[in-house]
């Protein structure tokens, strides 16, 4: 941990313009570059690269290895007007990348009080990511893109540049969003979305080889997905034949369950 009263702050890897929090906690090697501010309740895990002009702020915790590019605004207050200064939390995991002019916000009194993000997640320039949301692991966010509050990304998701999502929305694994999509509905795993509002348009087939899964198990998703959203039959009776037909397949039974849990409503195609 950097003591950051110690005369090798500098030596340290803490820039002498940065403003650093007496109280804030700094793990071994994280350097803080020129002009950055971190606040006082802050803490910052081992090996983070804090670049120039970045704020940290509020109860924010960042565990190892995360990467914080110029002018990203990190742990600053909810964009909720019923927020009155409450101790709601971001909490980010490991080797995170967030890229220029991203805003990461904690959580709110009316959504649990806290945001999470996980590990190995890219926020390229220009995202946002809401008050109360829950981010996975692995997932590809390109610029611009826009969560609202309350909304739960999954798994090894990408979402295309431009897009917004709306609050309460759930977004499944592996699943991916075409650049400037509209969604206010859940998007199932698995899935291809893409419109204003977004609509599905087939299995992310490229996504699901490059998660390790075989060519049979694809083959058996596509048959899902045709079965569940183009059969004729209410959809009612889709979903309970399908959950017949597929029982024992692990990718079928998320995909199902996702749809039975989902309190927006899911996404379909048109």
């Amino acid at each position: 941990m950097v003591d950051v009263h110690s005369n090798s702050i500098f030596a340290e890897g803490i820039h002498p313009t940065a403003i650093v929090s007496s109280s804030a906690e700094i793990g071994d090697g994280t350097t803080i570059g020129p002009y950055s501010i971190v606040g006082p309740n802050v803490k910052l895990g081992k090996g983070n690269k804090i670049s120039s002009h970045v704020v940290l702020d509020g109860y924010t915790t960042l565990g190892d290895e995360n990467v914080v590019y110029p002018f990203a605004s990190v742990g600053t207050a909810p964009q909720d007007l019923k927020f009155k200064g409450e101790k709601s939390l971001l909490l980010i995991g490991n080797k995170n990348l967030i890229r220029e002019y991203v805003t990461l916000q904690p959580g709110t009194e009316g959504g649990g009080m806290k945001t999470i993000i996980g590990d190995k997640n890219l926020f390229m320039a220009n995202c946002h990511v809401g008050h109360d949301g829950i981010v996975g692991n692995g997932n590809v966010f390109a610029n611009s893109c826009a969560l609202a509050g309350h909304v739960t990304v999954g798994d090894r998701v990408t979402v295309g540049g431009l897009t917004g999502i709306h609050q309460f929305v759930k977004i499944g694994d592996f699943s991916i969003m075409g650049a400037g999509s509209m969604v206010a509905k859940d998007i199932p795993p698995f899935c291809i979305a893409h419109g204003d509002r977004a609509h599905l348009i087939g299995i992310n087939k490229l996504g699901l080889e490059r998660g390790g899964m075989s060519d049979s198990e694809i083959t058996k998703i596509q048959s899902l997905f045709k079965k569940l959203f183009y059969s004729k039959n209410p959809f009612a009776e889709r979903l309970e034949s399908v959950s017949k037909e597929f029982e024992g397949f692990a990718p079928a039974q998320k995909m199902i369950d996702f749809i039975k849990t989902s309190e927006r409503g899911v996404t379909f195609p048109r």
